[in-house]
């Protein structure tokens, strides 16, 4: 298997017009020549496809396997998309040998961008602590405001932007916005909240009533940077994998240790992150709580990224609801006979402290967007300019 030529999206895409949706089936028996069959139904994918490869990728979007090209007498897809590309009839020369395409270039234009949020979280951080109280709340508005806007340009533009007919879900961003001001306030409040409060609102500075954790943001902005790295990373290495291999399980069993090396790298990355902002600011990292919501919001984005955005926005609001919730039941179970309501929080909070729900939510939901990036991430299709399944 060769290269994915940079025009082979519309190959992949234009075969949801032609092909069929959901898994081959077998040819029928007594059928004189199956793959001609299947080169009726794929006729459009197969003539606007550059590339064998493109025919390879537009299959397996279909639900093809190697196991279904061997009931066409063919040992792998990558063997059949062959056949089927040189049966297709072309008016101009005969193509050139495939090369392996253009790796993703580095442009300042992106690099630059990713720094963004993370210069705009610390100044922000910066006129909290040094500004005058009375300008706290402007300050915090403000800076709250431009993140945002900042995150938008990163996530805009590099490895980290969504490909063509990626958009995110529109809930997507509302719950990311949720778990990243829980993760700046949400401990404070439920440990407030379990201790008979709260008595205040929040001040913005660590040693308030209602403490705001604001080293794990900072460090989940300044974590941008690497994070387009690695999803540039995982790219690059997966389209050498397309260049190296034969099969679509030899491609698969090559990506998945390429995407959990990704995701450690990553972490890694976050990790030192959040042991410099928690020195400098001179607050707690809080390293279970940062890196898993590091995890899961870093996971989401290389699904969406790749086409996949449903599953990152319903486990996203998963996570973000029970993370709401936490503060919600507490607060109920002071009714009247309502206590066992804050059984499910009290539980794992009295031996664990406040901490252990945005851990547990953001881990276990972390755990789920690696299994299902496990599942989709590895196949060849996702990895084509355009298409595949969303």
């Amino acid at each position: 298997m060769r290269g994915v030529d940079r025009t082979g999206a519309g190959a992949v895409a234009a075969s949801g017009a032609s092909g069929t949706s959901g898994a081959e089936t077998a040819p029928r028996r007594g059928a004189v020549d199956p793959v001609k069959a299947l080169l009726h139904r794929h006729r459009e994918l197969c003539e606007r496809a550059v590339d064998p490869l493109e025919i390879a990728a537009g299959l397996e979007a279909h639900g093809f396997t190697d196991r279904s090209a061997a009931r066409y007498r063919h040992r792998d897809v990558f063997s059949l998309a062959e056949e089927l590309y040189a049966r297709v009839p072309r008016d101009a020369d005969p193509a050139p040998e495939p090369t392996f395409g253009p790796a993703p270039r580095i442009r300042t234009g992106w690099v630059l961008l990713t720094l963004l949020p993370g210069a705009v979280a610390s100044g922000t951080v910066a006129g909290l602590r040094l500004g005058p109280g009375t300008a706290r709340p402007l300050v915090a508005l403000g800076g709250l405001l431009a993140v945002i806007l900042a995150v938008r340009a990163a996530l805009g533009r590099g490895p980290l932007a969504a490909r063509p007919g990626a958009a995110p879900r529109p809930s997507a961003p509302v719950w990311t916005v949720c778990l990243l001001g829980y993760a700046l306030l949400g401990d404070g409040l439920l440990d407030a909240v379990v201790s008979g409060g709260p008595d205040a609102l929040p001040t913005g500075s660590p040693d308030g009533p209602w403490p705001a954790a604001t080293a794990p943001v900072v460090a989940l902005a300044l974590a941008c940077a690497p994070a387009a790295w690695c999803a540039h990373l995982l790219d690059l290495g997966a389209r050498r994998r397309l260049a190296g291999s034969r099969g679509l399980e030899d491609f698969t069993s090559g990506a998945r240790p390429l995407l959990l090396g990704v995701v450690a790298l990553y972490l890694a990355a976050l990790t030192g992150l959040l042991a410099l902002t928690g020195a400098v600011l001179h607050e707690d990292p809080a390293y279970p709580q940062a890196l898993t919501l590091g995890a899961l919001l870093f996971l989401a984005r290389l699904l969406t990224a790749h086409r996949h955005r449903h599953a990152p926005a319903v486990i996203l609001g998963a996570a973000a609801a029970a993370e709401v919730a936490a503060p919600a039941l507490v607060l109920s179970g002071r009714l009247p006979d309502c206590g066992f309501l804050a059984v499910p929080v009290t539980t794992p909070v009295d031996p664990l402290g406040v901490g252990a729900i945005p851990t547990l939510s953001c881990g276990c939901a972390a755990l789920v967007l690696l299994a299902h990036a496990l599942r989709t991430l590895t196949r060849a299709s996702a990895h084509a300019p355009v298409g595949g399944p969303e």
